[in-house]
C-alpha cells in the first residue's frame, strides 16, 4: 500500500485522532473506577489490579516482562494494592522460594462490583450498534492490540 497517498494519510490521522480520544476518555474511566474501588488507588494500580485478576496468582517477575515497566515501578504500585489490602502475596505452589500476587477476597469483590457496572455501561452504549458492528470492532481492536 502507498503510504504516500494522500487519501491514506487521511485516513490515518483520522485513526490516530480517534486512538488520542479513546485513549483520554479511557484514562479518565479508569481514574473514576480506580477511585470507586479505593480512593487511594490511581489509574495505573487499577489497570495492574485488572491484570492480576485476569491472571488468578502471577509473579511479579512475568508482570514485569509483560507491562514493560520497571522492576522498581511495578514494585511500589504492587505494595500499594498490599497497603490497600486489595493483593496478597503467597507461596508459589510450583516453587516454595517463590511469591505470586493475587486478589484478596475483599480486592476481587471490589473489582467484581466496578467491572460488573463498567461491563453494564459499555453495554448500554452499544445498545444501537449491530452485532456485525461489534464483531468488527472486536475484531479490528485485536488486530491492533497483536500489531502493537
Amino acid at each position: 500500500m502507498d503510504s504516500d497517498d494522500p487519501v491514506r494519510q487521511k485516513a490515518a490521522e483520522a485513526v490516530e485522532r480517534e486512538l488520542a480520544l479513546l485513549m483520554r476518555r479511557a484514562r479518565s474511566m479508569s481514574m473514576s473506577l480506580a477511585a470507586r474501588i479505593h480512593p487511594e488507588l490511581d489509574s495505573a494500580a487499577y489497570a495492574l489490579l485488572l491484570l492480576i485478576d485476569d491472571r488468578e496468582s502471577v509473579r511479579a517477575t512475568d508482570l514485569v516482562e509483560q507491562l514493560g515497566l520497571d522492576k522498581s515501578t511495578l514494585s511500589r504500585q504492587i505494595a500499594q494494592l498490599h497497603r490497600l489490602e486489595l493483593v496478597e502475596r503467597v507461596a508459589d505452589p510450583y516453587d516454595g522460594r517463590a511469591r505470586l500476587v493475587q486478589l484478596t477476597a475483599s480486592g476481587r469483590q471490589r473489582l467484581s462490583e466496578v467491572r460488573t457496572e463498567r461491563r453494564g455501561k459499555l453495554r448500554e452504549h452499544f445498545r444501537t450498534w449491530s452485532t456485525g458492528d461489534l464483531e468488527s470492532l472486536s475484531g479490528l481492536l485485536g488486530r491492533l492490540n497483536q500489531d502493537l
